[in-house]
């Protein structure tokens, strides 16, 4: 089932001298459980079309056509942006408190998701007290508390070190799997990209445009940190390197 699809979409900025064309005709879908990650050169305009798809930037041309009623979204951004006077727990209820959705059947959702991916005893500990990997999954607990339909992840391991990224990818990938949701993210690693995503989406420099949409297949619903051993892996890599590698010369 088709959740999301992008239209001819285009975003202009306006400087006191000109008009700067950041997405140019920007045309894809986002089906329902896919993990779809964006890459392409830096500035071309990938995180501003998660911006656009979660409202906090408008678009100057084309169409988003939602195809299910009330369509929530939820955004993960860079860094955790967890609240240090906050415990985990209140960080997590956040959103339900802002949207003043606090029930008790949601808060007891918001619990059974600490319990069931190892956070249940540090509900009252404070960020501070928590490791890179344990802050974001604090962050996509809190995310996922709003029950959206399509999560909008953008460059959520960038401030992690090498080693602890690719634990986190695994956490992440587990629970959005786990929790049957979809996501788009972007990021500048290939590997990341190739490691994660069921579809990657080149873009080009700007004005951007869709370079190439690659199905990746890996015989199976992998982790991460094993995709990254599969013979197909340096595969689907050297495509989209070859893609990317063009457009930055």
């Amino acid at each position: 089932m088709k959740l999301l699809e992008l239209k001819e979409l285009s975003k202009n900025y306006l400087t006191k001298k000109k008009v700067i064309c950041a997405l140019d005709n920007i045309n894809f879908d986002i089906n329902e459980n896919e993990f779809i990650v964006l890459v392409g050169p830096s500035g071309c305009g990938k995180s501003t079309i998660l911006s656009i798809i979660g409202e906090l930037e408008n678009k100057s041309g084309g169409e988003i056509k939602y195809n299910k009623k009330d369509i929530k979204i939820g955004y993960m951004f860079q860094e955790d942006a967890l609240f240090p006077w906050l415990t985990v727990l209140d960080n997590c209820m956040l959103g339900l408190k802002i949207q003043n959705k606090v029930t008790d059947e949601n808060k007891g959702y918001v619990k059974s998701l600490l319990k069931k991916y190892g956070l249940s005893s540090f509900e009252k500990s404070y960020p501070k007290e928590l490791s890179g990997g344990m802050r974001q999954r604090v962050a996509l607990i809190r995310t996922l508390a709003l029950k959206p339909d399509i999560l909008l992840l953008d460059e959520p391991f960038s401030a992690l070190d090498y080693q602890t990224r690719i634990t986190v990818s695994d956490d992440v990938f587990k629970i959005i799997k786990e929790e049957k949701k979809t996501a788009l993210m972007v990021t500048h690693d290939i590997s990341e990209a190739t490691s994660l995503a069921s579809k990657i989406i080149v873009l080009s420099n700007r004005p951007s445009v869709v370079k190439n949409i690659y199905e990746i297949n890996m015989d199976g619903t992998n982790l991460p940190s094993e995709n990254r051993k599969n013979p197909k892996f340096g595969y689907y890599y050297n495509l989209i390197w070859k893609d990317l590698d063009h457009y930055e010369s």
